[in-house]
């Protein structure tokens, strides 16, 4: 199986960005040409309580999967309930995934909290890109299209360097599955940052130039791949934290890295990834950077 078959998982609890994550990965998966997997984790329990999961399981998998035919017909979904923490099982299927989709928040939750404990643990851990969805805005909720008007750009955060390659390629593949979607490279630079890449230290236009050319360089090839996918670069000079933050309200998806090798709760996520996933205003792709 090639990464380009690899399906997208959808994590299910019954919570309504439960839903909205379901919804948002039915269409995601029409729109790319991949499968549907729906998963919902069961919990280990004692014996007792063991066949009540199981029997809410089979419900909530069950509508489920006739929600996703209303939503993306023809898709043909299929479902799995392992026997595992949430954030654990859907790390390990993450190893043949193209992306994990989740809620913001699952049942049980603190309502204080802007994302919860499964969805960060997901997002740090898993082997492929973990989209987290939070509850329909107030204009989507009688949107009958499958990208709504106005929220098709996909917006990506990326660094000068490396690190922006997984991002970057992601990025353009979500935006070429959104007709007449945009794609904002957001890129922050900083005297610092470019001390450290060996580029201008006291040449504050020069840095800049020289961040903008990096970034320019790692898109050149995906341009190319992508002709249909127009490109808009917004340079930042500081943390562009609080400009992905404020782009992700007005875009269909926010592209943000993630450092390799988390092993526990955080540890996989910078502070403007961070910081983006818990603050942004509509989904938010995490991919392994």
């Amino acid at each position: 199986m090639t990464s380009t078959e690899h399906p997208v998982i959808a994590g299910v609890d019954g919570s309504s960005t439960g839903r909205d994550a379901l919804d948002w990965a039915a269409r995601e998966a029409r729109g790319r040409g991949l499968g549907l997997v729906v998963v919902h984790a069961l919990q280990p329990a004692r014996r007792a309580g063991q066949e009540a999961q199981r029997r809410e399981a089979e419900e909530l998998l069950t509508e489920s999967v006739r929600r996703v035919n209303e939503i993306a017909p023809g898709l043909r979904p299929t479902t799995l309930a392992p026997l595992d923490f949430p954030a654990a099982a859907l790390t390990a299927l993450s190893r043949a995934a193209s992306m994990v989709v989740v809620g913001s928040r699952g049942l049980g939750g603190f309502r204080s909290l802007m994302l919860g404990s499964n969805s960060l643990a997901t997002a740090s851990m898993a082997r492929c890109p973990v989209v987290v969805v939070r509850g329909g805005r107030p204009d989507e909720e009688e949107e009958e299209e499958e990208y709504p008007k106005g929220l098709q750009d996909v917006v990506a955060g990326v660094a000068a360097d490396e690190s922006a390659e997984p991002v970057l390629e992601f990025a353009f593949e979500a935006a070429a599955s959104r007709p007449g979607a945009r794609l904002r490279i957001v890129h922050g630079w900083t005297m610092f940052s470019s001390m450290l890449s060996g580029g201008p230290v006291f040449d504050r236009e020069a840095a800049a130039g020289s961040a903008e050319r990096t970034v320019a360089e790692l898109t050149a090839g995906r341009r190319e791949d992508h002709p249909q996918v127009e490109v808009v670069m917004e340079p930042v000079n500081g943390s562009a934290s609080h400009t992905l933050v404020a782009a992700s309200a007005t875009a269909g998806l926010t592209v943000i890295g993630r450092r390799r090798g988390g092993e526990s709760l955080g540890l996989g996520l910078s502070p403007v990834a961070q910081t983006t996933l818990t603050h942004a205003r509509g989904p938010v792709a995490v991919v392994p950077a």
